[in-house]
């Protein structure tokens, strides 16, 4: 308004000071033209003919500058020089222009020149019914206590409408309700102000939430409106007592209900809210000590639990008194009683007591030997007190009832093995008659003690053991081993070897036993040439009383050691040594056979495999030596110019690891023809008888080795029989008269078969451990089924 006053005192400032200039300096004309638009006109809509209302002649406003010049509101009409129509620029919006004044009137300034005139135009905007009246708020909260009186006033924010005279606020509604009334005071400048009074008093109880709706209406035509929702929220006080949802609490609890058990939950409600509605749970005031020690109330739910065990047999029937109190500032209460019935029930389970207990039996025990009495005892009577015990059937054990009733004898219904089962948890279990039937377990555990029933059981049977020839006096060859299943004493094992004066165990007299550790000692060194193998009995015995004992046989192979130096057979001088003479014409052809050196080696495989060689020889395109065989051969045929003597000497070695070897020095004496023939003839006499010589050396060799070999044979023919198994044996080979005995040995055990070769083995031989890596071992196929010795 302030702004509008000064806008007004600046044009009529402006309105002197132009007539002053026009008394001055020229002719002044004014004039003053009124319109009368509705606001919300479209753009360029026509306001007045100014002109022609002015009385101008249309043709000259464009040369008399026909135009507007001052005012408050230029931009928003515009003059057209044409026809001096004043048109509408733009949409006008009355109560953005005039914000509420009445009248809205807008002041233009014409003006024209030669001669200058000033002519005022007046445009009055008026009102159109374009706004809704509408509140500052969409909704109204209110709280009202239902304490209040009815006449109590709550005044409202009055609504507002932009618009103008009719079009304005002009009347309010309230929507249909038993409590409130409307009341309208017009404040002039304010408006009308809406005025909710309580006609009715209030009950929160009843109503809680009140919902009203305030419609405002204006005076246009159609008139519009605008509505807010009213929210009354009735606060509450402590007018109502709380109130139990029961008439009456009556329950059935078993005497044998745990502490600790909810009996019942009783609950009471409060129409009132808060504090007034919240309700609180208490043991009424009467209610004595007694019952008080078995029953207790929780504050908050209500629940009635159970704190002592109940007894029918002492009192079957509890009547007990619940307050429930709200906690308003003047709390109001009320109680109930509650009554608990006890019903008897079979709240005692079977006991059971055992008496001469053994924990421990032996394990060669009878079937019905006692281990244990047994009385079982219940504390109801009738059906609930009638007991049954039993325990699980897979167990050498059963229950004996006796005369008495209740009493059992627990006794043992099969063998016992303490090898199989050391101990047993024999569950018991007591069960009586009741409804549900109640039951007791009891475990006892028995001990199966040892008895000394079973033999000490070898690792293996037979054993086989391969021992190499030479060994050491009183060092450690090999050991056996013994368990025994028994236990303690029972189980403790002691070995011997068993040394009966029998030609089979002549050779146990060679070694020695670890009682303890079953470890097998040499007393003397073996000689392959002598014992090739040789067999005896180990015997186990256990500490038990009276003991037990077992047998196993043990086979011992001895293994060739390269301890023998080849031995020349022929030729052979007639003081022993190794030296020989031959003969031969001296027009033999070349290949003729000089003669044949023959060799012997007791060892066998590559120990007794001898080659041949020459270390010395006058004249080496005359001879030569197969290195296999010990032939001698001429290479060539004798000249004049060749000596008549020729010495050879030969090297005959073995092919042991270190090999060892001898000589033998050949003489080669070249005759004529004839005297060669009756040298032969001689010689021939004498090579007989030394040939008979050493064919009868030959046959004792021979002979000695077979009757090891028949002995050998008859030993594993009567193991095969006793034992199943096959050890057989081959020991010497065919006589090699190419110029060698070679020897080879072959053992059998179980599914593998044993070659000795000596030291240098056979491509794609196997080592057998133990061996002293003079063993092949060669596949087989078969296997045999290996026996102990009875002894």
């Amino acid at each position: 308004m302030e702004q509008r006053r000064c806008s007004h005192q600046l044009e009529l400032n402006a309105k002197l000071a132009f007539i002053a200039v026009s008394l001055l300096f020229g002719r002044a004309v004014w004039g003053q033209t009124r319109y009368t638009i509705l606001e919300e006109q479209k753009d360029g809509a026509a306001v007045g003919n100014i002109a022609k209302d002015l009385g101008i002649d249309p043709r000259t406003l464009k040369e008399r500058g026909f135009r507007i010049v001052s005012t408050t509101g230029e931009s928003m009409f515009s003059l057209n020089q044409n026809d001096g129509v004043l048109y509408v620029n733009g949409k006008i919006d009355r109560e953005e222009v005039c914000e509420g004044s009445t009248p809205c009137l807008i002041n233009l300034k014409i003006a024209l020149e030669s001669p200058l005139e000033i002519h005022y135009v007046t445009v009055e905007i008026l009102d159109v019914n374009d706004h809704s009246p509408q509140f500052p708020e969409n909704e109204k909260r209110l709280e009202i206590g239902e304490s209040a009186l009815p006449g109590a006033r709550y005044p409202l924010q009055a609504a507002r409408d932009p618009d103008s005279g009719s079009n304005s606020v002009q009347t309010y509604k309230l929507s249909h309700n038993d409590h409130f009334r409307l009341e309208i005071k017009d404040r002039e400048e304010d408006g009308k102000i809406p005025i909710l009074i309580l006609h009715k008093p209030l009950d929160r109880e009843e109503t809680k939430n009140i919902k009203l709706v305030l419609t405002v209406f204006d005076g246009g035509r159609p008139p519009k409106s605008g509505s807010i929702e009213i929210f009354v929220d009735v606060q509450d006080i402590n007018d109502n007592v709380p109130v139990f949802t029961k008439e009456a609490y009556t329950v059935v609890l078993n005497e044998n209900a745990p502490v600790g058990t909810t009996i019942v939950q009783v609950n009471a409600t409060d129409l009132d809210e808060g504090q007034n509605g919240e309700v609180v749970y208490a043991l009424g005031n009467n209610v004595n000590n007694n019952l008080r020690r078995f029953f207790k109330v929780n504050s908050i739910t209500g629940e009635i639990i159970l704190t002592d065990r109940l007894d029918f047999e002492m009192k079957d029937k509890y009547e007990i008194d619940i307050q429930a109190s709200d906690k308003g500032i003047v709390p109001h209460a009320t109680d109930k009683s509650v009554i608990i019935k006890v019903v008897d029930v079979n709240d005692n389970a079977p006991e059971i007591e055992v008496t001469s207990f053994s924990s421990s039996i032996p394990e060669d025990s009878r079937p019905g030997t006692t281990v244990a009495s047994i009385s079982v005892t219940d504390l109801d009577s009738g059906l609930n007190g009638k007991i049954s015990c039993s325990i699980s059937d897979d167990i050498p054990f059963k229950l004996m009832p006796s005369s008495h009733e209740n009493i059992y004898s627990l006794v043992t219904s099969g063998l016992l093995d303490r090898e199989s089962t050391f101990q047993y948890d024999i569950t018991l279990v007591a069960k009586d008659a009741g409804q549900p039937s109640l039951s007791t377990i009891k475990t006892i555990t028995t001990l199966i003690s040892d008895v000394n029933d079973n033999i000490p059981e070898f690792s293996f049977s037979p054993y086989a053991f391969y021992v190499m020839e030479n060994n050491v006096p009183g060092k450690f060859l090999f050991s056996v081993s013994a368990t025994d299943k028994d236990s303690n004493e029972n189980a403790i094992v002691s070995y011997q070897i068993w040394r009966e004066s029998s030609e089979e165990n002549k050779y146990t007299s060679f070694i020695n036993i670890n009682s303890e550790n079953g470890e097998i000692y040499a007393l003397k060194s073996f000689d392959f040439e002598t014992v090739k193998t040789f067999q005896f009995h180990v015997i186990a015995t256990d500490s038990g009383s009276p003991s037990l004992s077992s047998n196993v046989t043990v086979n011992v192979f001895i293994l060739d050691q390269n301890d023998n130096v080849p031995v020349i057979l022929y030729p052979v001088s007639s003081n022993g040594s190794a030296e020989g003479v031959e003969e031969i014409p001296r027009n033999v052809n070349a290949g003729h056979l000089v003669t044949k050196v023959r060799a012997y080696d007791a060892d066998i495989g590559y120990n007794g495999w001898l080659l041949f060689s020459l270390l010395e020889v006058s004249d080496h395109s005359l001879f030569s030596l197969d290195r296999y065989t010990g032939q001698i051969r001429t290479l060539r045929s004798f000249t004049e110019t060749d000596e008549a003597q020729h010495k050879l000497l030969i090297l005959v070695k073995d092919n042991g690891n270190v090999s060892l070897s001898a000589t033998v020095t050949v003489i080669v004496k070249v005759v004529e023809p004839k005297e060669a023939f009756a040298a032969s003839d001689f010689k021939n006499t004498v090579k007989d008888e030394e040939e008979n010589n050493v064919t009868f050396y030959l046959i004792i060799t021979l002979g000695s080795v077979s009757v090891l070999f028949v002995i050998s044979i008859i030993v594993l023919i009567v193991m095969q029989c006793s034992k199943s198994t096959d050890y057989s044996s081959k020991y010497l080979q065919e006589p090699n008269y190419d110029g060698t005995l070679c020897h080879s040995i072959q053992y059998r055990s179980g599914d593998k078969r044993y070659m000795l070769v000596g030291p240098r083995m056979s491509i794609g031989s196997t080592l057998v451990p133990g061996s002293n890596g003079n063993t092949l071992v060669i596949p087989d196929r078969r296997r045999r089924d290996s026996g102990e010795v009875k002894l």
